[in-house]
């Protein structure tokens, strides 16, 4: 039996018991893109003529503030700070949860919040908000997705990395957090669509995004140049730690799925 994505997630033959089609890894999975990709568009083509127009100016205007709208600099921000006075804390962390729905690097952000709030204030700003952040990104995107992804998700492709994420996201969570070359908000994206329980994404995302966070806004003074040689050597430091999570994650075993 092999799992198809059309009608709801119902299971049919596997065409491969005789003709081999879905007996390697590699043709697996690109039968669970194709056949995701052509539910999508079949999926869209059933929309009314208003949900169309709405989402496609979602669509474009999520690009346009990804790649049209730059992060303020830290002088910028000192500025709100004499205009807001005692709320811009408030004003600063609702601009940082805001800002990081979108693919946007938030290392700015982080950077200023040690800048302007020191390195304790200024680690529980960039902290918080960037927990904050990722849950609404997982919340808004399977609220949105969510049902329509949950069948797909028995797709031989994916159905153990699945089980493994519920069962045991936080550990797979952290160690990716850990990675600083994995965009912050793709991965929220990604999570949202698999079955991660929401407090252990979150749990893991704290702890995860800890490290690598708390030692951005403790050398704030790097965006004048000083201090970037040892932010390096502790973002290596952390992408090993994170991939080394990721071994032990798979090494690890998980209940059979439901």
């Amino acid at each position: 039996m092999v799992f198809s994505m059309h009608d709801k997630g119902e299971t049919q033959e596997n065409p491969a018991d005789t003709s081999g089609r879905l007996n390697t890894p590699i043709s697996t999975v690109f039968h669970f893109f194709s056949s995701l990709f052509h539910d999508a568009l079949r999926s869209v083509a059933q929309w009314s003529a208003w949900k169309k127009i709405a989402v496609s100016v979602v669509i474009v205007a999520i690009i346009s503030v990804t790649f049209l709208v730059d992060v303020p600099p830290i002088s910028v921000y000192r500025d709100w700070a004499n205009n807001a006075g005692d709320a811009f804390v408030l004003v600063f962390c609702a601009f940082y949860i805001l800002i990081t729905q979108f693919p946007i690097p938030r290392t700015v952000l982080t950077l200023a919040s040690g800048v302007l709030f020191g390195p304790v204030l200024g680690s529980f700003v960039a902290l918080g908000s960037t927990t904050v952040s990722a849950v609404i990104s997982l919340l808004i995107v399977r609220g949105l997705l969510g049902d329509w992804m949950a069948p797909r998700l028995t797709h031989p492709a994916v159905s153990r990395i699945n089980t493994r994420l519920e069962q045991r996201g936080w550990l797979a969570i952290t160690s990716l957090r850990m990675i600083a070359a994995i965009p912050f908000s793709i991965l929220n994206y990604v999570a949202a669509l698999t079955s991660v329980p929401v407090f252990s994404f979150a749990i893991a995302t704290l702890i995860g995004s800890a490290p690598g966070t708390i030692i951005t806004v403790v050398l704030g003074d790097a965006v004048t140049g000083s201090g970037n040689w040892t932010a390096v050597a502790f973002t290596v430091f952390l992408a090993i730690l994170g991939v080394l999570g990721i071994f032990l994650d798979q090494k690890m075993p998980v209940k059979p799925g439901k």
